[in-house]
């Protein structure tokens, strides 16, 4: 099976007629520089918002940049390391120069597979920082612009994981970040009075570098080869036994982004192929 991350073309990407997807408004990304990031990066250009990419991979950011830039779209690239403070705090004043924040995508990640026990403390740190903490932060800076803006609203969306709803063995902290977004998301929209709102999506296995890079430890954890890794339990309880794309998972943000969600106030949006929902 192939998990190679695919290049995304524009026939791929879901443009919506919304008065608000302008080059007056922004779209902040996080974890721009490769996988889901990227495909919402640049889905979100093309649908005209002029889009800020974070990562701390400026090489691979930077080529994001151009990917955006090639379908047509706008996209400012800040090189961001989400584990400081100041850097997220440089990252949101920058990016309330280029219009109205409107629009957040949290979606860094980062993985670590080992048990409970094992887990060093230091890995616990890191992860919880920056897929839990920075979310958090990211919003609780960019509230304050959306609400400044003339109808006081804005959207933020958080990359949960089918790891928000089900825990697999091994994963213990990205379990705990991935549940801890949903509830972020109900948070934010419990204080959004109708007009903040905020919502989760919840996927399986993508074709993603992060899905890639985890198939050796996965297998060396369970003895079991690279290929029973992606048959037997990436996509073992999964109906359809493909990957999603990055761009299928960057549709869904842009949906729930949209006017057409406006009634998507806490929700997750659950995209697993059956995983969670059938035996």
């Amino acid at each position: 099976m192939d998990i190679n991350e695919p290049e995304i073309t524009k026939d791929e990407i879901l443009i919506l007629n919304d008065e608000h997807f302008n080059s007056d408004n922004v779209c902040l990304v996080s974890g721009a520089g490769t996988g889901i990031g990227r495909a919402v990066a640049i889905s979100a250009a093309a649908n005209k918002l002029t889009t800020v990419g974070l990562d701390i991979n400026e090489e691979e950011g930077k080529k994001t940049q151009a990917l955006a830039q090639e379908m047509g779209g706008h996209m400012v690239f800040i090189r961001t390391d989400l584990a400081k403070d100041e850097d997220i705090e440089h990252a949101i004043g920058e990016a309330a120069k280029h219009g109205s924040i409107r629009y957040v995508a949290n979606i860094a990640g980062i993985q670590h597979i080992d048990s409970i026990e094992n887990f060093p403390m230091e890995k616990y740190d890191l992860m919880e920082r920056i897929m839990l903490r920075a979310p958090f932060y990211i919003s609780k800076l960019t509230i304050p612009h959306m609400k400044k803006n003339a109808d006081g609203v804005g959207v933020i969306g958080n990359m949960a994981s089918v790891h928000a709803h089900i825990c697999t063995l091994n994963k213990p902290v990205y379990n705990i970040t991935k549940f801890g977004l949903r509830a972020l998301s109900q948070s934010i929209s419990a204080e959004g009075e109708g007009k903040i709102r905020s919502f989760s999506v919840s996927t399986g296995f993508i074709k993603t570098p992060l899905a890639l890079n985890q198939v050796p430890s996965q297998a060396a954890q369970r003895g079991i080869t690279p290929e029973q890794v992606i048959t037997d339990v990436m996509m073992g309880k999964s109906r359809i036994k493909e990957m999603m794309t990055p761009v299928d998972v960057a549709n869904l943000f842009l949906f729930g982004f949209s006017n057409f969600s406006k009634y998507l106030i806490g929700g997750d949006l659950l995209f697993d192929g059956g995983m969670v929902l059938t035996y």
